[in-house]
């Protein structure tokens, strides 16, 4: 009875804290076009895995997870090797009135939003200057 108890106990806890080792996603968090160029340039083939919301360009999509082969394919149950599957998020970086996308109260959303405000202020900058160089007549 106790060793049947131990051997219960064990398996509650392995399930609880799980015996395999997680490994980091290399794309997770990138756009597509990003993503996919560092993964051809390393000789694998992409494939759009699955695709949630519509609001942006598929470059301009980010990668929530992928999934590097070996696995088998779909469509005929043979091994694919040399392939990663990219699961893409097509909504806004951030939610918008008219964009869906995650909240500005979330990490995700308020980096999002800094990013877009920073890129936005840069842009900015640069076209203060490009007109500051510009000649006025009569000057």
């Amino acid at each position: 009875m106790v060793f049947g108890s131990g051997a219960i106990g064990a398996l509650a806890l392995s399930t609880v804290f799980g015996t395999g080792v997680a490994a980091a996603d290399d794309y997770a968090g990138q756009k597509y076009s990003d993503a996919s160029s560092a993964a051809s340039d390393a000789g694998q083939t992409v494939v759009v895995a699955a695709r949630v919301g519509d609001k942006v360009s598929q470059d301009d999509c980010v990668v929530t997870r992928s999934q590097t082969a070996p696995f088998a394919s779909a469509n005929d149950g043979v091994h694919v090797a040399s392939t990663v599957q990219f699961y893409l998020n097509c909504n806004g970086g951030y939610a918008t009135a008219g964009t869906p996308g995650p909240s500005l109260g979330s990490p995700e959303g308020r980096s999002a939003k800094a990013a877009t405000d920073e890129a936005a202020a840069e842009a900015e900058s640069e076209q203060e200057a490009a007109l500051a160089a510009v000649s006025t007549p009569n000057q």
